[in-house]
């Protein structure tokens, strides 16, 4: 049987597209629609059901691909091994949150550089870093978002704690951890919120977990960066919930004050998201067993 029709149906396997499948081929979409109608009548059954939106595998389908796709990631893994020994240098495109690429994953790569990597950031939304990955547009992402389907392996990398934290003079104006506790979510009205986004993702889920509730006032401050919101927290514009790892050097300097001391608090895990397969290119495994076990003193 021929290897690039396998190659071909396994990725489209994974991509549940012929599209999407002959764009991180390299193909048109008519070779692809040929090649697995001549790897169909090889095997004299369907593989795929062909629908509007894309394709779902026969059970023929998914048994094949059970059976073939283990060995054609291995022949990957032989075939780029041998080409990354001769290669000077290969080129990892890592996407993910701008803060925790700037504060955790670029640093724990930087020892790779000397070891002929390579590294092209994209910043932006899980979403449409995950739908870039799909695409073939990156290699790695970090993601709080686990992707679905067959197309994207995820692996957890790390938890991050959320803290509720202000100003020390908001501190000192609310009483301490023990009056807000003992008074409720209502003392802190008076106090402005300062966010990411309209939607106060990381205050709503805070409320949610630790208080039972749902935020009722809306953001003073709206910035696009969590580490634009530290320092307008800093500087005195009210209270915000940040991962614990971006404001550990503002806590201990005193800048920020934490408001209140859960007994739980919020976690938000962090996975590491491939393409699935592509895990046989020696780089991008290198890089992702380099943040694994970087991830492990996080």
């Amino acid at each position: 049987m021929d290897l690039a029709l396998l190659r071909t149906f396994v990725t489209v396997h994974r991509a549940g597209s012929f599209t999407r499948a002959a764009a991180l081929l390299g193909l048109s979409q008519p070779a692809v629609t040929s090649q697995i109608r001549a790897l169909e009548r090889q095997l004299g059954r369907p593989l795929f059901l062909r629908y509007a939106r894309g394709v779902t595998p026969t059970t023929i389908g998914d048994e094949l691909a059970h059976k073939v796709a283990p060995h054609l990631d291995a022949l990957t893994e032989i075939t780029e091994a041998g080409l990354d020994r001769d290669s000077v240098t290969r080129t990892l495109h890592l996407s993910g949150p701008p803060e925790f690429l700037a504060e955790r994953a670029l640093p724990a790569l930087a020892p790779l550089i000397s070891q002929g990597l390579s590294i092209r950031t994209s910043f932006g939304p899980a979403k449409e870093m995950l739908s870039g990955l799909a695409d073939g547009h990156h290699d790695l992402t970090v993601t709080t978002t686990r992707p679905r389907g067959g197309l994207l392996t995820a692996t957890p990398l790390c938890d991050e704690e959320h803290v509720l934290i202000a100003a020390p003079h908001w501190a000192d104006q609310l009483g301490g951890p023990a009056v807000l506790e003992a008074g409720g979510v209502r003392l802190l009205d008076p106090i402005p919120i300062v966010e990411v986004h309209e939607s106060l993702p990381l205050i709503a889920r805070y409320w949610s977990t630790v208080f039972d509730t749902k935020p009722t006032a809306s953001a003073a401050v709206i910035a696009g960066d969590l580490r634009a919101v530290l320092s307008c927290v800093a500087a005195g514009a009210g209270l915000a919930v940040l991962p614990r790892y971006l404001c550990a050097d503002a806590l201990a300097g005193g800048d920020v004050i934490t408001l209140l001391d859960p007994p739980v608090p919020p976690l938000r895990t962090y996975f590491l998201a491939v393409r699935t397969g592509t895990l046989g290119l020696p780089h991008i495994a290198r890089a992702q067993e380099w943040l694994l076990r970087t991830a492990v003193d996080w």
